[in-house]
């Protein structure tokens, strides 16, 4: 159970000050693919189960059509039906959620978000880093193992939004992580190590993508 995003994800949305962090987000299936890209114009699918950015499909609503991305190729679908089709093979089978997409702030170009790592230590949760990842040219995903680039969190911050507060926007992520993870803890007894994925979009907001209980 804990492994699913899908589970974490709802726990969290339950409550009132987390909720406004999380994006927009769906189980998959063709309907909830059609509306959410209706809504958004960009979304982003992923497993319920996986990490470290794999089978992580970025989807845009372009011309009358659709392009989705995986991994560095960009392909183009003409009709919801034919995307569905095209993501399957993709897929492998696996659940996929549905999330809205976030236009990230960005490093020379390339989108960046934030690891926290929250471990338990004895009867106490500390942090133990804050780093900015910064995507590869020419992939949306940021993590390292795909070749993106790690940064200071001040140093991400400060070059993706030259006006914020270096300082408030890391005490805001703090504050997101201690109250996350005991909203967790107590639907999830036991758990001893979070790793939250954080994006800052272009205005600022800071958004939780996901919250992994086997961070690498």
């Amino acid at each position: 159970m804990l492994a699913s995003k899908w589970a974490k994800t709802a726990a969290l949305l339950a409550h009132p000050s987390i909720a406004p962090h999380i994006p927009p987000t769906r189980l998959y299936s063709e309907t909830n693919l059609k509306s959410m890209l209706d809504q958004h114009g960009m979304v982003v699918i992923k497993p319920v189960r996986g990490t470290g950015g794999h089978g992580v499909i970025k989807i845009s609503r372009v011309d009358g059509g659709y392009s989705y991305a995986s991994g560095s190729s960009t392909k183009r679908a003409a009709s919801i039906g034919a995307l569905h089709l095209a993501l399957k093979p993709l897929q492998k089978g696996r659940s996929y959620l549905i999330q809205k997409g976030i236009h990230l702030a960005t490093v020379g170009g390339r989108p960046i978000d934030y690891r926290v790592k929250y471990v338990k230590n004895g009867a106490r949760w500390e942090i133990r880093s804050m780093v900015g990842r910064v995507a590869r040219s020419g992939l949306f995903v940021t993590n390292l193992c795909r070749g993106g680039s790690q940064l200071t969190a001040a140093q991400g911050i400060g070059r993706s939004l030259p006006g914020a507060s270096i300082r408030g926007k890391k005490q805001e992520m703090r504050r997101l992580t201690r109250l996350s993870a005991s909203v967790l803890e107590s639907r999830f007894p036991g758990i001893g190590q979070l790793g939250f994925d954080y994006g800052l979009d272009r205005s600022g907001k800071i958004w939780i993508f996901e919250v992994n209980t086997r961070p690498k």
